[in-house]
């Protein structure tokens, strides 16, 4: 049996570095030789979490198809966020908690997708399936994932299964999960050190809605105040991001993750179905967002319809 590579999406988040981690442990576990890997540098938080837990990271491969001929994907299915390459690899596995766009296969494949707040949720309830130990430190990778995708159980992503799997996956690691969770969510929200390009990089996907890119990143952070002070500098390096890269239209999502509101910075064209979207006005490129903290669930579902409108 040929050796698989495991990867998650671009611009890596800790669900997507976890995800690979935990499902090559779980697949070499079952009897195949996999390797994770990453498509990108672990963010701020994803390192916190990989020093807490004395996890090294994953390595970072830019193409996958000179190393192997078969590849497992976790957290994404949709082929402009991942590898370069993929077009000439064949994708055996998929263990995801997104939307289905634009993924099509030559061969018939393993496909798991469930409607789940984190990926590493999906993978949890495989390795009770499979009956596999969770090892503790796996456990509190996973943990810290899943933390990081349902902002600590407040998104409304998160579902009871979720929260049940968060509550046993901190009993195997013993991690208290809300002291820990909080260290972890604000290790992530460091912006003084980091560029504007760095930052709306780190967590950012690329969607195609109705014949335009439109590239929606995410920024969290403890005061919405320290992100608006740099607008003219995000804008900046939104539209040359947009320039170097062909996208129409750049949203940058500034979450506040203490109260859970948002405020959505627009760069590009077309406008219209943003305002359509979130039924407001853009004023000063700017869209205020209250409660609003899931690009998955409250971002681009209105988006997609807007544009098919």
């Amino acid at each position: 049996m040929s050796k698989e590579l495991i990867f998650g999406h671009q611009s890596p988040d800790t669900d997507a570095i976890v995800a690979a981690k935990a499902l090559s442990y779980l697949e070499n576990k079952l009897g195949r030789d996999t390797e994770a890997v990453a498509l990108g540098e672990p963010n701020e938080e994803t390192k916190f979490v990989l020093d807490h837990f004395d996890e090294p990271a994953p390595r970072i491969i830019e193409k996958a198809s000179a190393e192997v001929e078969d590849v497992m994907l976790v957290d994404h299915n949709e082929p402009q966020q991942s590898v370069s390459d993929i077009a000439d690899v064949t994708v055996t596995h998929v263990v995801d908690h997104h939307r289905i766009a634009n993924f099509n296969t030559a061969q018939p494949l393993f496909y798991r997708a469930e409607p789940l707040g984190c990926c590493s949720t999906v993978i949890y309830k495989m390795f009770k399936e499979n009956n596999v130990e969770i090892p503790a430190k796996l456990a509190g990778l996973m943990l810290s994932a899943i933390i990081s995708d349902t902002l600590l159980l407040k998104s409304p992503t998160t579902t009871q299964t979720d929260v049940d799997v968060v509550k046993d996956l901190a009993k195997i690691s013993g991690t208290d999960y809300e002291a820990y969770g909080l260290d972890m969510l604000k290790a992530g929200t460091n912006l003084a050190s980091k560029t504007e390009t760095e930052l709306i990089e780190a967590d950012a996907k690329s969607f195609n809605l109705n014949g335009s890119t439109v590239r929606v990143a995410q920024v969290n952070t403890v005061d919405l105040a320290e992100v608006f002070d740099r607008q003219a500098a995000f804008e900046a390096a939104a539209k040359a991001e947009n320039d170097a890269n062909g996208y129409d239209l750049f949203l940058i999502l500034a979450t506040n993750i203490l109260d859970s509101n948002s405020e959505l910075l627009v760069v590009g064209a077309p406008t219209a179905p943003v305002e359509a979207a979130f039924g407001k006005k853009i004023e000063n490129n700017r869209i205020s967002l209250p409660g609003v903290v899931s690009r998955k669930k409250q971002v681009v579902p209105p988006l997609t319809d807007a544009f098919n409108a």
